[in-house]
């Protein structure tokens, strides 16, 4: 899959979580396991990025939903199901709500969400008719997942009548009403995701121009990604490195280069901070006046190459 095609997966994505109120990240896997993109809609807490890129990997991978993942996971004897996390340290958060996507009949990737508000429970303050589908109750989580996919909605997370009854009583909705399906309208309250896009694509353009393939993170200062991306023909290991040269930058308000200067062996400081660190050239802090707000990284090519990216989108952004 390419990054242009995940990208307009997770735009639906957002498209319709703004749509119903939710507010966490979604991600897109390739086949091959490697993260495709992501994004984190404002306010959308951190930790959901991780659980939405374990859910992704589990479905490109696996080739199946993540719900029936999990089920395989409680099925088995406990040693093989440890067994398997320890072997695909990617599959941490065996949940639910992952789902494969295919072409041609091929499964190519991987998507899923979680975050701050992201779940199967139905929220307050929402019209009933846009988490309906054909008359039906449709859990948030699950229906903006279909949505970007174009797919029938599937609950992957149980009883949603059980749910609907909570939060509704016995309201029904007749098919005909029901909205969830139904296009949302283009997401217009996601100004750091906008923001934090731009930032990627302006190191992509550089890197573009100098003939390179690279991975692009964006992290916010508590070392949380907002936004993530893998250029086509990229190496997957770069995702890591602009991960980890972002979250140098980020944690620590220094290029990534200087990690080692100020802190000494990176071995040590990496041992006592999360997400990862890397102290080498790639990743510089992005401050608004003296108050760093955001580590931008960049991977793939040579160190001071990407340092070089990411000096050139900052300038431009």
């Amino acid at each position: 899959m390419s990054l242009a095609e995940a990208r307009a997966l997770v735009q639906r994505a957002v498209d319709k979580a703004e749509q119903l109120g939710l507010r966490g990240g979604i991600a897109v896997v390739g086949a091959s396991g490697a993260l495709i993109t992501a994004s984190r809609m404002d306010a959308g807490g951190p930790g959901g990025m991780a659980r939405a890129r374990s859910k992704a990997w589990i479905s490109a991978t696996q080739q199946i939903p993540s719900a029936e993942h999990l089920h395989r996971m409680t099925s088995i004897a406990p040693p093989v199901a440890t067994g398997f996390v320890a072997a695909s340290p990617e599959a941490l958060f065996p949940g639910a709500g992952g789902m494969p996507v295919s072409a041609d009949g091929v499964v190519v990737a991987g998507i899923a969400a979680s975050g701050a508000t992201v779940s199967p429970f139905f929220p307050a303050g929402v019209d009933p008719r846009v988490l309906s589908a054909d008359g039906e109750p449709a859990n948030p989580e699950d229906l903006l997942i279909a949505y970007a996919l174009g797919i029938p909605y599937a609950g992957q997370h149980g009883d949603d009548r059980k749910r609907w009854v909570d939060r509704f009583g016995d309201l029904v909705v007749e098919p005909a009403e029901s909205l969830g399906m139904a296009p949302a309208p283009r997401a217009t309250r996601q100004a750091e995701l906008d923001w934090a896009r731009g930032l990627c694509d302006a190191a992509m353009d550089a890197a573009s121009r100098r003939g390179l393939r690279v991975a692009v993170a964006v992290l916010d200062p508590g070392g949380d990604p907002i936004q993530q991306d893998l250029m086509d023909g990229a190496p997957a290991g770069a995702v890591a490195v602009a991960q980890a040269v972002a979250g140098a930058a980020a944690l620590f308000g220094h290029d990534s280069a200087s990690l080692g200067s100020w802190f000494g062996a990176g071995d040590a400081l990496a041992a006592l901070v999360v997400p990862p660190v890397l102290g080498i050239p790639g990743g510089l802090p992005v401050r608004d006046g003296r108050r760093v707000v955001a580590g931008l990284g960049v991977g793939g090519a040579g160190p001071s190459m990407c340092e070089e990216i990411a000096r050139t989108a900052l300038a431009a952004s």
